[in-house]
């Protein structure tokens, strides 16, 4: 556990992955880090739209949309929440913007928010930003990446106003179970703490995979964040959303989204309607990738336990993998991407101390990369 103080007027600092990344993605040829699963192209997308979303389309006008978002698609966004409607969904930029405006909506000077980490860094620093006191409780390996509510009940204080989580977990990829969440909320309940959820990746995963409910259904003082980026696999169009039963919230993050994005992209919300309603379509596609992909990486790594260790993931579509090796992480990291094109993200990314680096396996060329991997391997030591 480590605890990090606020400074008035605090800028941002850089944001070690999207620096990273702007580095590498579009110049590696083998994204082996990649946090998305497999996209889909306009044409296949549009392929899939019943008639209502034809019309919508057709006759879409490129004129500023609703700041909620679209109702139609708060309606189909609001069936993979159980009992809730689009009055409890605020759709957004995706979930960089829904992390932006639920923190500011969430967080004042002087509060207690504690965060699971290695985390998505806005999931630490936006808090901070926004005045709060910040403790940060480690997932450990040893634990297999879970969960721990003792930790988290000793790192409460009087002022705690908010506990943020990921599940399933970026980058180990660890699930929470129907006990755990009932854990934390029961813990969050009796002090009237809000649980900020990021599930950007719920319902991807390997096929064996269960999935409770989401922490907004399950909590009346739950948020849960929502993006088509990852489980459905279309980042670039850039929607999100918050759901949550406390309305109230979600006018205050809907106020802050008029400082930000104002309101989303009309071809956007159109698509992601499109993509909603086929929804079981895309995830299954998604799943077989990440089956596959996840037998080849068991197989990688037992060939090679001497150099790597990991917890098999239960979801999502990254893994954290541990580099036995004396050498530090960052020298395998850089020497295979200039060698072999196959890029890997070292631990430092997360600021999480030790020989670690996640890999994606959520795209179709995973194979690839995985070969190219295996190939420099055999001259790196």
């Amino acid at each position: 556990m480590k605890e990090r103080k606020t400074g008035e007027n605090m800028i941002l600092p850089v944001f070690r992955l999207e620096e990273y990344l702007s580095q590498w993605e579009f110049n590696a040829p083998y994204l082996l880090c990649c946090s998305d699963a497999e996209s889909r192209s306009l044409e296949e997308i549009l392929s899939l739209a019943d008639d209502e979303s034809k019309l919508l389309w057709s006759r879409l006008h490129l004129g500023y949309t609703e700041v909620k978002g679209l109702p139609i698609l708060r309606n189909e966004i609001a069936k993979l929440y159980q009992g809730l409607d689009l009055e409890n969904i605020v759709c957004l930029a995706g979930a960089e913007d829904g992390i932006f405006c639920s923190m500011q909506a969430l967080v004042k000077e002087g509060d207690h928010v504690i965060v699971l980490t290695p985390c998505y860094q806005s999931l630490e620093d936006l808090p901070r930003h926004f005045g709060a006191r910040v403790t940060a409780v480690r997932l450990k390996e040893e634990n297999k990446w879970q969960i721990d509510i003792k930790a988290i009940e000793d790192a409460l204080t009087p002022s705690t106003r908010l506990i943020i989580i990921n599940f399933p977990h970026n980058p180990t990829g660890a699930v929470l179970t129907d006990d755990q969440a009932s854990a934390l909320i029961d813990l969050a309940r009796k002090r009237g703490i809000y649980i900020f959820s990021d599930e950007v990746y719920r319902l991807l995963g390997p096929s064996s995979t269960t999935w409770g409910l989401p922490i907004a259904v399950r909590y009346e003082r739950g948020v849960s964040l929502g993006v088509m980026s990852k489980a459905f696999g279309l980042a670039g169009l850039r929607i999100g959303w918050i759901v949550t039963q406390d309305k109230d919230l979600l006018h205050q993050a809907e106020i802050a989204k008029h400082h930000t994005s104002i309101c989303n992209s009309a071809p956007s919300e159109v698509l992601s309607l499109i993509a909603l309603r086929s929804k079981d379509a895309l995830v299954s596609r998604n799943i077989e990738i990440v089956d596959k992909n996840l037998g080849l990486l068991d197989d990688f790594f037992h060939r090679h336990g001497d150099r790597f260790s990991w917890v098999r993931p239960q979801g999502g579509c990254v893994g954290f993998v541990h580099y036995k090796a004396h050498r530090p992480i960052d020298e395998l990291v850089e020497a295979l991407v200039h060698k072999q094109g196959v890029l890997l993200m070292p631990s430092r990314i997360y600021d999480f101390p030790g020989n670690y680096f996640r890999i994606g396996f959520g795209r179709k060329n995973m194979p690839s990369a995985l070969v190219r991997f295996e190939a420099f391997l055999e001259e790196w030591e």
